[in-house]
């Protein structure tokens, strides 16, 4: 019997071991390994924003846009079944990236910015507007789907534009038409709204802005505000943002020729209204559209 017992204390021993050395192994797998074998869970956060991080957070652009395009790659069968659906379903849309679209212009959206934003005597037919549908990372961090109307001449740069900046978590607060304010610029302005679409005048002129043809669009402006002066006197617009008129001072949010956002529009062909010579509209860029 004490033979067997022996035996029997070897063999536990052995099979022991070969567990020790399994879990040994497991534990040993690296974030690489782990991501390649559990894609989904391993970067669901910079899918959703809200999974725990595996890790220490990470401000490297490179590393986030590779994280992002892995998770895309990791789903192209599903993605391509789910746009050839939406080429059924939606065949005047133009799909950039998963998420990130234009078409346009649908009955009912016609009708929501009719008598708003689409004032009674703009000259621009529908035909030449785009609705723009983005993804953007919200203040608090999250992903949010923004809405833009634009002219149909910039809808590809902006698709390409903001899908730079959401690889890349670059925060903008919120993307709503400018039509849920009832088309009022300063109202937007001072909600720190990004908007595009909106016939109008330039303040203070009888002018039709950019805005009113589709071709320019505000970035957070209520950190990016409109500067005029009048009689030497400094007016900022919107009310409240005179603390961010003074671009020397660091603070978040703040477009320079050294942010993202910039850089990207310059490349996209747009002129920026930080470079305006008798105003300063930080928050504007626009582009003219090609005859």
């Amino acid at each position: 019997m004490k033979k067997y017992i022996k035996h029997i204390a070897v063999a536990a021993l052995f099979i022991l071991l070969c567990i020790s050395v399994s879990i040994t192994r497991r534990n040993s797998e690296t974030l690489y390994d782990y991501a390649l074998r559990e894609p989904e869970t391993a970067y669901a956060e910079h899918v959703t924003g809200t999974a725990a991080s595996p890790g220490p957070a990470t401000t490297d652009t490179e590393s986030i846009r590779m994280t992002k395009t892995t998770v895309e790659a990791t789903g192209e069968e599903e993605t391509e079944e789910q746009m050839a659906q939406t080429d059924t379903v939606y065949p005047d849309r133009i799909v950039y990236q998963p998420d990130f679209y234009y078409e346009p212009l649908s009955d009912d959206l016609k009708q929501r910015i009719t008598g708003l934003s689409y004032k009674e005597d703009c000259p621009l037919p529908y035909d030449d507007l785009r609705h723009v549908s983005v993804l953007y990372v919200n203040f608090k961090g999250n992903t949010s789907t923004g809405d833009i109307i634009c002219n149909k001449a910039i809808a590809q740069d902006l698709v390409e534009i903001f899908y730079e900046l959401y690889q890349a978590d670059y925060q903008i607060e919120q993307i709503r038409l400018i039509d849920e304010y009832g088309a009022d610029d300063l109202l937007s302005m001072q909600d720190n709204n990004t908007s595009c679409f909106n016939y109008r005048t330039i303040a203070g002129t009888n002018k039709i802005s950019m805005h009113g043809q589709g071709l320019a669009i505000d970035i957070n402006p209520f950190f990016n505000p409109y500067i005029t002066y009048k009689n030497g006197r400094q007016q900022v617009s919107p009310a409240g943002a005179e603390s961010y008129a003074d671009r020397s001072q660091p603070f978040a949010y703040k477009i320079d020729e050294n942010d993202l956002c910039y850089k990207l529009f310059m490349e996209h062909g747009f002129s920026w209204g930080g470079n305006w010579n008798h105003s300063k509209d930080y928050q504007h860029f626009e582009k003219k559209a090609e005859e």
